[in-house]
């Protein structure tokens, strides 16, 4: 059904995580401490991976990066949220859920392709340890980091461009925390039935290809994991993993459950709580599973710390 006689959607309104009143304050806490933690825990990557000598190779430069995305994805909803938890202004410009969109789903995707990229470094790494340095050549290094912004904003860009191209004149209440594809399509008054199946195309190609490339390097990885006679060495080298892994099913997860159904079975109520994982508490918990769990970025962490301490000391001195 097409607009007629109605005035174009200008802006929409966020309804938030909940209508009760009790509730946000509580949940405006909840979420300002996650988000400060997640800032504070991938800033503390992005800083030691730049100053630790030691952590100058191709599995640390894609930590780093991934902490840079991690803040920048966290960023595009988390203060919009914090905004509508704890004021009257729940509004969103027509350009602004166009703009926050655009950089939700380009930041998710690029952090998809750079799951990939991490698990391909460690296949090389832990499969042929002897050609690591040839084959992550600094200049490889940087190409496919390169292609993983590409892919993650070109991508992005086409499903904002089929979002926003539909006609949106009725109700511009959007029951959801931020601009996210399914409760937009809820909205418009166009046929989505393109939208649903250009989503359903992007998501399972990009995501799909992307979540088998880490399934079979990871398959290549327990297979030279069990071929270690060392029990204590196998168990650290599983530990690693199965958390690596669980990060990346979390991950893949809620997104498979979001993208890859249909409208009509679209419940706001379930996909809300959903998309609190993969849009706040996933940005928080990958420093944690991926970087702080090592020891020589906890090392690292405690040689920054150390000397900040010192300096400090010094200078109140």
């Amino acid at each position: 059904m097409e607009c007629r006689n109605r005035t174009s959607v200008t802006e929409f309104i966020l309804l938030g995580l909940t209508r009760d009143p009790k509730l946000q304050i509580p949940l405006f806490v909840l979420f300002l401490l996650v988000y400060v933690i997640t800032l504070l825990a991938n800033m503390g990557i992005i800083l030691v991976t730049r100053l630790d000598v030691r952590l100058q190779t191709p599995m640390y430069f894609f930590l780093f990066h991934l902490s840079i995305v991690d803040i920048c994805y966290s960023s595009v909803t988390t203060p919009k949220t914090l905004q509508t938890l704890l004021t009257e202004q729940k509004t969103i410009s027509f350009l602004g859920c166009a703009v926050q969109m655009y950089f939700y789903v380009g930041y998710a995707l690029t952090e998809c392709y750079l799951l990939a990229v991490m698990a391909y470094d460690r296949y090389v790494a832990i499969c042929n340890p002897l050609l690591y340095s040839v084959m992550m050549s600094k200049r490889l290094c940087i190409q496919m980091l390169t292609a993983a912004y590409m892919a993650g904003f070109c991508n992005a860009l086409m499903e904002t461009v089929f979002t926003f191209h539909l006609s949106y004149c009725g109700s511009n209440v959007i029951d959801h925390f931020f601009c996210d594809l399914p409760p937009l399509l809820v909205l418009t008054y166009s046929d989505t039935s393109v939208n649903e199946l250009v989503i359903f195309i992007f998501t399972v190609f990009n995501c799909s290809s992307t979540f088998l490339t880490i399934l079979i390097s990871y398959t290549y990885i327990l297979s030279n994991i069990l071929k270690i006679r060392s029990t204590e060495g196998r168990r650290k080298a599983f530990n690693t993993c199965a958390s690596h892994f669980t990060a990346v099913l979390i991950f893949y997860g809620t997104i498979f459950f979001m993208y890859l159904r249909p409208a009509s079975s679209f419940s706001m109520e379930h996909d809300r709580i959903v998309s609190v994982f993969y849009a706040v508490l996933i940005p928080m918990l990958n420093p944690l599973i991926y970087s702080l769990r090592n020891k020589e970025v906890k090392s690292a962490l405690m040689k920054v710390w150390k000397q900040f301490f010192t300096t400090f000391r010094n200078f109140i001195r």
